[in-house]
């Protein structure tokens, strides 16, 4: 994945990737020193050590980057203990756990990574000739809604009613983006909620919780019609969405084969001994390990109760192939 593919174009080549959202993207944001992603047996995979990725391996940011023809860009955190150079091919501004608002997880929303961008731009670490040459990635809500869930006990009532707060947030969200000169810009429309294995756990990750999906259906019914919406306002095509739904469900029908009977693909690799005690990297006072992994992490679509593995982001990616070429065209 890290290797430019064949055909790449030299205009591709000088591209900058802007990212902004959640752990699905985040490459390292989180201190060191409370990160879970920080943490073994994260990065077992890729690179082999934990390196900021809410994964065994890469996650969806890389595999973008590699198809754009350029390297992963740098994590905000890093921007100042790296060589100019490092900056050249954009940055990430995501943190796992956030949201378009606040969220349970005490770090930058949206509103504030973009802040950050916004204060770069203007100190002209990236001129108008980065800024021509630029895609956005943005992969942001399921946290909004975790935080939701977490906060209303489950009550599904209003959740039509918070997806609307959600999208009014993130419109002016993704069109201050454009406004600050970036010129595509994916935005991934949300995960199949349902199938999370942390949902999931209660059927025995036998079962999605369809009233969740059915939420996830919602938001993105939402999210297209407002990027429509923004695309139309000056009859442009700046805003293209990414198909994390449907390229869940093709990914994880290939994952089932392999998965233990009954458990449909849902259920991750790595996990604390007791369900809701102890998570994936919990130890003891000395250490010891209070979680399990599975025999092969390629085997499992789900690295955690939360996130996919490298393998299961590979197998997403190849679903949304078809749509990055807008990215660059």
């Amino acid at each position: 994945v890290d290797a430019v593919n064949e055909g790449t174009s030299k205009s591709k080549s000088k591209l900058r990737l802007f990212v902004f959202g959640d752990s699905y993207v985040d490459t390292g944001n989180w201190r060191k020193s409370i990160g879970s992603s920080w943490k073994e047996p994260y990065g077992i995979t890729f690179p082999g050590k934990p390196s900021g990725r809410f994964s065994d391996g890469r996650v969806l940011t890389d595999y973008i980057a590699s198809y754009l023809g350029i390297r992963t860009p740098i994590a905000y955190k890093w921007r100042k203990e790296v060589k100019r150079s490092n900056l050249e091919y954009g940055m990430n501004f995501a943190y796992g756990g956030t949201g378009v608002l606040d969220t349970l997880a005490n770090q930058p929303n949206m509103t504030t990574q973009i802040d950050f961008f916004q204060r770069l731009v203007e100190q002209k670490v990236y001129g108008k000739q980065d800024l021509d040459n630029s895609v956005g990635l943005i992969s942001v809500a399921g946290n909004d809604y975790a935080t939701y869930l977490a906060r209303n006990t489950h009550d599904l009532q209003k959740l039509g009613d918070f997806t609307k707060k959600i999208m009014d947030q993130l419109e002016i969200n993704i069109d201050r983006i454009r406004g600050l000169g970036v010129k595509r810009i994916a935005v991934t429309l949300i995960e199949p909620m349902g199938c999370i294995p942390l949902q999931a756990a209660s059927s025995s990750y036998s079962n999605c919780t369809q009233a969740l999906n059915l939420g996830s259906k919602f938001h993105n019914q939402m999210l297209s019609q407002s990027l429509q919406n923004l695309n139309a306002k000056d009859n442009s095509t700046v805003f293209i969405t990414l198909d994390l739904y449907d390229a869940f469900f093709s990914a994880l029908n290939k994952f089932t084969t392999h998965a233990p009977a009954g458990s449909l693909g849902l259920k991750p690799c790595c996990e604390g001994k007791e369900m809701g005690k102890y998570y994936c990297g919990s130890v003891d006072e000395s250490g010891a390990k209070l979680y399990t992994i599975c025999e092969n992490p390629n085997l499992s679509f789900f690295w955690d109760t939360l996130h996919p593995s490298q393998n299961g982001w590979h197998s997403i990616f190849s679903s949304l192939r078809s749509s990055l070429h807008k990215l660059t065209t």
